[in-house]
């Protein structure tokens, strides 16, 4: 046999064994400084803190987040409300900046969110605004977020100060189903900030709560949740309306 067909048979038989002669791997795509993403939703009711904002109609809602490597991120959303409930608005836009971090199975977020309600106002009424600080953390399928107003809570006068602390977890069963939950508590409501209910007792707290499950097809999001509040809300556009009772909630959403 020549030397060049025993290089040759030698080269054959190394690569038919496994782990010898092989291709090396390679290696991962560097992540990117930054992505780009945005989202947007079709919602049986808009729910903010277990009280409607539709005055129990459907609402669009959909927005954009802008996450850089280090872990800065900004963002927008938005949905249609009740022009009723804030003063001549009919939607709210929501404009949010922070810094996300992990300190090994622990997720820290510190940020603000800004409320706008552009046309709220109209005919000599307080327009509707507010600016929120918040802190949350995260821990496996387990979240906790606390938030502080640092303005007059949604235009009220003399109302700064609110907070609202929430506790929510999740679990992913695999093959698209999911369940979720969470309990959330509004607190430090002053003067014009308190609640009338349906019946005249006046609260200066609110308690929510929600119980729901979601499947997901194809980047889709079909949720169903109930969500309900300790209290009874009486609606703005129509006060026959209990817009802080139990209510199924069913969604449809999407990320791009």
């Amino acid at each position: 046999m020549t030397p060049s067909r025993i290089i040759l048979a030698t080269t054959l038989a190394l690569s038919a064994l496994p782990g010898i002669a092989q291709t090396t791997a390679a290696p991962p795509a560097p992540e990117p400084d930054y992505t780009l993403t945005a989202n947007v939703g079709l919602f049986s009711d808009y729910r903010f803190r277990g009280i409607s904002q539709t005055n129990k109609n459907p609402a669009i809602q959909g927005g954009f987040d802008f996450a850089m490597k280090n872990g800065l991120y900004l963002g927008n959303w938005n949905s249609n409300v009740d022009s009723a409930m804030y003063n001549g608005a009919n939607i709210e836009m929501d404009f949010y900046g922070g810094y996300k971090m992990t300190l090994g199975d622990f997720g820290i977020d510190i940020g603000g969110l800004y409320y706008y309600y552009p046309g709220s106002g109209v005919n000599n009424t307080n327009k509707i605004d507010n600016f929120e600080f918040y802190v949350g953390g995260s821990w496996g399928p387990l979240t906790a977020k606390y938030s502080y107003a640092v303005t007059d809570f949604f235009g009220i006068p003399d109302s700064s100060g609110a907070y609202y602390a929430t506790l929510g977890a999740s679990h992913d069963f695999g093959n698209g189903f999911g369940i979720n939950g969470s309990v959330g508590y509004q607190g430090g409501l002053k003067n014009g900030a308190c609640v009338t209910e349906i019946g005249g007792s006046v609260s200066c707290s609110i308690t929510d709560y929600k119980i729901g499950g979601t499947y997901t097809i194809e980047g889709f999001v079909i949720g169903l949740a109930y969500v309900s509040t300790n209290r009874d809300l009486a609606g703005y556009t129509d006060p026959s309306k209990n817009i802080s009772n139990g209510t199924a909630v069913l969604s449809v959403s999407k990320t791009f």
